[in-house]
């Protein structure tokens, strides 16, 4: 049996990593094999750590300029489609030449077109990796120090419902929260381009 609660806690480890009233300070009894596992409610986690919060606005704005980007090279290039169309039905073209030059360009807006919408996906899949990570790093940092006068044996993070019971009296994700929020110094350029949707 006990080799069975272990493996479940391992796997839970594996996963993926309101504010609460809880305390770390609380009289904590460790379990029967002398281990002791806390818990941090990973949606509350998220949705109250200042770092989260400013780089979710930052994805988000990101997100939208590529969209606008987007939106209106796909404009550019119905206008130009449209203009040829035009000159085409008013024999405009002289020769057909001048046709399949006026084609060719349609082409390579196209293909541009492509090629941006490839290059902006990638980059905003590589920014948000990075921020994963970032968040990762800095999670596992603090809980190290964290953990230092607490002796956790185990700190698991709860989402959804990858735990299916859980004593709120494990539950550190305030002090956890407040803690990373404590230590968290936006960078500069965030600070900027954060102020910058403000205006």
């Amino acid at each position: 049996m006990k080799k069975t609660i272990l493996f479940a806690t391992a796997i839970a480890l594996m996963a993926s990593c309101g504010n609460k009233e809880a305390s770390t300070e609380k009289n904590i009894q460790p379990t029967e094999g002398g281990q002791i596992v806390a818990y941090v409610e990973w949606d509350s986690l998220v949705s109250q750590y200042q770092f989260c919060k400013d780089y979710n606005e930052l994805m988000a704005l990101e997100y939208e300029n590529a969209q606008r980007t987007l939106a209106s090279k796909q404009n550019d290039l119905q206008q130009h489609m449209a203009t040829v169309q035009k000159k085409y039905e008013n024999n405009g073209y002289t020769t057909r030449d001048e046709l399949e030059r006026a084609q060719a360009s349609i082409q390579r807006e196209q293909q541009d077109l492509q090629e941006l919408d490839a290059r902006l996906s990638v980059q905003f899949n590589e920014n948000q990796e990075s921020f994963y990570k970032e968040i990762n790093d800095s999670l596992q940092k603090f809980i190290k120090d964290f953990n230092k006068g607490r002796k956790y044996s185990y700190i698991l993070s709860k989402s959804g419902n990858n735990i299916l019971f859980a004593d709120s009296a494990y539950d550190v994700t305030a002090d956890i929260v407040k803690g990373l929020n404590a230590r968290y110094k936006a960078k500069a350029e965030v600070k900027e381009k954060l102020k910058k949707t403000e205006e």
